[in-house]
């Protein structure tokens, strides 16, 4: 790789080797997929292919407190896609979201199945299906749907730019580092502006605006994202922070963000779910599991 103060970019770029950094081995500059394998298909209506990142989290979050309401028809299989060992480019997730991203919902509730894919899609998708968390009075759903195309637009810059560059590229560039720091915190900022007026994004319901957001900033100002919390000094977003906890103590988000997650404590993952008994049969295998590491 060229040292950052003396490359030139050619006049015609080529990809002749790897990007570098944690995720260099997925990333190549074309689309389709790689091999053929068909999806796994399980019993309920909603089929959902994803990962515990945040992305992924916002629809587990949005099925979770569906099914707290009494929507029995979000009951979902969540299967767990590694993307690390390239479960995305498969003939079946291709077909389930050609760009190759997840999270990706298959809808068979109906004659046909119907593919949803991009987190914020499937969010509104579920929003309309159900008639819940996104609000019908005309004004309501606008401010909604403007924050939920917010985080769509910002999360980039927290994922792909401050992400990568603070936590993951294979050098440390101070130009990118501080450009995208400069960026996810005034986005921070418009955040705590607008919570300082309101309980919840859209207002004062609860909406698909901050099941969207709050994987994202709501990580970032409780310092889970990349360990950047004290970098960022996002101690100094007090309404980000209020709000964030407020979300964090549902008991659909809680849940929601075990679904497919495949790092952090034991006891917080869930890889795969299938039942709704899957949550009391995963707590009870921790248990048990830290038992015998203790000895007792």
């Amino acid at each position: 790789m060229s040292d950052t103060t003396d490359y030139v970019p050619p006049k015609v770029w080529t990809w002749n080797k790897e990007s570098g950094g944690r995720f260099a081995n997925i990333n190549r500059p074309i689309a389709g997929p790689t091999h053929d394998k068909d999806l796994p298909v399980g019993r309920h209506p909603m089929q959902l292919y994803s990962l515990g990142t945040p992305n992924g989290v916002k629809v587990t979050i949005m099925l979770e407190e569906l099914l707290a309401l009494g929507h029995g028809g979000a009951e979902y299989d969540a299967w767990l896609i590694n993307i690390g060992a390239g479960d995305q480019f498969s003939s079946g997730f291709v077909d389930a979201n050609p760009n190759s991203k997840i999270p990706a919902l298959v809808d068979r509730s109906g004659p046909e199945p119907v593919r949803v894919f991009e987190s914020g899609a499937i969010l509104i998708h579920l929003a309309e299906k159900f008639g819940a968390f996104l609000p019908t009075d005309p004004a309501k759903r606008a401010e909604c749907l403007s924050w939920l195309f917010w985080q769509v637009g910002s999360a980039p810059y927290l994922g792909g730019g401050l992400g990568h560059f603070y936590a993951y590229a294979p050098i440390k560039i101070e130009y990118a580092i501080d450009r995208f720091a400069m960026e996810v915190k005034r986005q921070m900022d418009v955040l705590d502006r607008r919570l300082a007026e309101t309980a919840y994004l859209g207002g004062d319901e609860y909406t698909i605006a901050d099941m969207a957001v709050w994987p994202w900033y709501g990580g970032m100002a409780k310092g889970l994202l990349y360990e950047a919390g004290e970098f960022l000094q996002v101690q100094e977003y007090k309404n980000v922070i209020r709000w964030a906890d407020q979300i964090g103590e549902r008991a659909g988000v809680k849940r929601g963000r075990m679904v497919n997650r495949t790092f952090g404590e034991p006891a917080s993952q869930l890889r795969e779910r299938h039942e709704a008994s899957d949550f009391d049969t995963m707590t009870q295998d921790k248990v048990e599991a830290a038992k015998e590491k203790a000895g007792g």
